[in-house]
């Protein structure tokens, strides 16, 4: 429906000045169409004084209804631009460059959101189309008012930061690094490859999962683009999209890399030994060690808390003359600081398992015959402690009955309320390859559901169930201990309701995946956000999946969730994309809806910089001061500032005032 132009406008007051606003109302199918009555809102939203023109259409995003409004900008000489539709979340953007491709500037178009707001949380029909109708006025408020922004544009670095060394942070960097940028990789342990490099086989392939890896460690260990610092953390973060400066902290290896030439007389008369992390504690190795054969980089390191030639010097045998020829050892090694101006950052900083100490029923940390499945793991893998056949630690004998324990502190509200997402498969592949080892053994799987949602998983299960013949029981188990040499589990089978019992040789915990020692701290120096289990929160879950509430650092990994390896090189690649998009750009634009200071009103009392969630602000010169860049347009500091000196672009008291007063049926 379309009103004539020009003609005098209603409003005494005239408060719309040669302002032509048109009005474009969706369908959405069913989900706008099917509760609001567009064609009598579009009828009302007409004889609003500031609307030229309105109409409505099934799918106004399609390619035919973005034309309609083209058209409408050029033949009715639109000066701002109200679609009624969905959240501007999802098509703010579409839209606005819609407006622009007619020569309208993009921020004289709004989005008033009458699905999520309005028809989604309706019943009558005539209340929906009511309030539809008045959000609609709001938006045409605000949109009256709205100033023509330009985006705001900055150089940056075009290099990137990947945090974490395991096959997330490995694909993205060399992602980035093959898209001919420069990275640094930092990774906190002595050598790169994370857990994958601890995993006999992959499910659902059953890959090796060296064979997988180690190709990609080797690639990154020579990539020319790739700065690899291990043994180190990030200490610091500051700046913004384009133009972080980040402190890096490398802890001395107290072996140089460049000399040691792996001859292994180190560790013959090193004295001391501890348990192997690599193992799962499950070996011992000395103080002076190489992780795994393939570590990269490919040298031996100190463990300083283990050494006895550390602060003073009490045994130093390593580093003797006849001991360590091209003399690659130096105990005097000390920590070192490194600065990088980067333009964005990739989180990849893994998981760990859950302390099974914390799950006392279970009994892992009493018996040694009841283990972790990183452990089961080690014990399957061929550069294991039992050279891929696996044996009780207890007396180093095979067992012939053995019990997977699904969800063992997964899903239960006084441990970890979540599924770990991997757990029903890789029991099934433990199970697998323990049947092809040991295949005269008996083998049972203690299940809540099985939720294998991976491609291929499902299949690989039901392998599991009918090809190698484990006995899945759907029950919880409710208590495990060590008894005359076997391993008692009680549960209860809830498909046959009964109490069961059952004696095996062996027990295996799926302990919850949980997130990486440090995230929290970490997080907070780079100002983003963890979720209620510590995990890293994305941005939103459907449409910002790997990116971070703050502009220019991005996730991956298990860091974010629990995920499997597929999903998780997925993610890395996701994330990698989306720092490319920045990388491959000669400056950052930023969106100039943000916050700005009068410096007459600013009293300096810093009240907006301590609820900048984004760090945005600064004090310059006894007065507030906002990164533009940086600055997201929250509103924090408006409503905090006592003296209303902040206020934000194209969201003032004068329009708040305004959309209110329209909404209530002053206009």
């Amino acid at each position: 429906m379309e009103n004539p132009a020009p003609r005098p406008y209603s409003d005494a007051k005239g408060r719309y000045g040669k302002e032509r606003i048109g009005v474009f109302v969706c369908h959405c199918g069913r989900n706008i169409a099917a509760t609001v009555d567009v064609k009598k809102v579009v009828e009302e939203i007409s004889k609003h004084p500031a609307v030229v023109h309105a109409e409505d259409y099934d799918y106004m995003c399609s390619k035919p209804g973005q034309e309609l409004i083209e058209r409408a900008i050029e033949e009715k000489g639109l000066t701002g631009v109200v679609v009624a539709a969905c959240s501007p979340s999802i098509h703010e953007t579409t839209f606005r460059e819609v407006v622009e491709h007619a020569g309208l500037n993009p921020y004289r178009c709004e989005m008033a959101n009458i699905r999520e707001q309005c028809s989604w949380v309706h019943e009558e029909r005539d209340k929906a189309t009511e309030k539809a109708t008045r959000l609609i006025k709001s938006v045409i408020e605000k949109v009256v008012r709205n100033e023509e922004l330009e985006p705001v544009k900055v150089g940056l670095h075009k290099k990137a930061l990947v945090i974490g060394g395991g096959i997330a942070g490995i694909r993205a960097a060399l992602d980035i690094a093959n898209a001919g940028f420069q990275v640094i990789l930092v990774e906190r342990k002595p050598t790169i490859g994370g857990h994958m490099a601890q995993l006999a086989e992959t499910f659902p392939t059953l890959d090796c999962a060296q064979c997988i890896l180690t190709p990609l460690m080797s690639e990154v260990a020579n990539h020319p683009n790739i700065k690899l610092l291990t043994l180190s953390e990030v200490i610091d973060v500051e700046g913004y999209v384009g133009n972080f400066h980040v402190r890096i902290k490398k802890n001395p290896r107290y072996v140089d890399p460049d000399k040691c030439n792996l001859c292994d007389n180190c560790t013959e008369v090193c004295p001391v030994v501890v348990p192997s992390e690599f193992d799962e504690g499950l070996s011992l190795r000395k103080a002076i060690y190489i992780p795994f054969p393939q570590a990269v980089p490919s040298s031996y390191v100190i463990d300083p808390d283990a050494c006895l030639g550390m602060n003073p010097i009490i045994c130093g045998k390593c580093a003797e003359p006849d001991v360590c020829g091209p003399g690659a050892i130096n105990f005097y090694d000390q920590p070192e600081i490194i600065e990088e101006d980067v333009g964005v950052i990739i989180v990849a900083t893994g998981y760990e398992i859950y302390d099974p100490k914390k799950i006392s029923e279970y009994g892992a940390d009493k018996y040694p015959d009841i283990i972790t499945s990183l452990q089961f793991e080690r014990l399957l893998s061929p550069n294991g402690p039992t050279g891929g056949i696996p044996k009780r630690p207890s007396d180093e004998k095979i067992p012939k009955r053995i019990a997977f324990i699904h969800c063992a502190g997964s899903r239960d509200e006084k441990h970890r309320p979540y599924c770990s997402h991997i757990c029903c498969t890789y029991c099934s592949k433990h199970g697998l390859l323990f049947k092809e080892l040991v295949p005269d053994a008996e083998v049972y799987s203690f299940y809540i559901d099985i939720r294998a949602v991976g491609k291929n998983y499902e299949d690989f299960v039901k392998r599991a169930q009918e090809e190698a013949g484990i006995q899945f029981i759907r029950g919880k188990v409710s208590k495990i201990y060590e008894e005359d040499g076997k391993v008692k589990i009680f549960a209860v089978d809830t498909l046959l309701n009964r109490r069961i019992e059952v004696e095996v040789d062996m027990a295996v915990l799926a302990l919850p995946i949980v997130p990486a020692q440090g995230i929290a701290d970490l997080a907070s120096k780079m100002r983003i956000q963890i979720d209620n289990y510590g995990f890293l929160q994305e941005r939103h879950p459907k449409l910002h999946p790997v990116e971070s509430a703050t502009p220019g650092i991005f996730f991956a990994g298990a860091a974010q969730s629990p995920k499997d390896i597929q999903d998780t090189v997925a993610q890395a690649s996701a994330a990698a994309s989306k720092a490319l998009e920045i990388l491959t750009q000669d400056e950052i634009s930023h969106t100039p809806t943000v916050a700005s200071v009068d410096r007459d009103l600013c009293s300096g009392c810093r009240l907006c910089l301590s609820v900048c969630p984004y760090g945005a602000i600064r004090i310059v010169d006894g007065k507030a001061e906002v990164n533009e860049i940086i600055c997201e347009g929250c509103g924090a500091c408006v409503s905090t500032c006592p003296s209303g000196a902040i206020s934000l672009r194209n969201f003032t008291d004068e329009q708040l005032d305004a959309m209110i007063e329209a909404v209530v049926g002053g206009i």
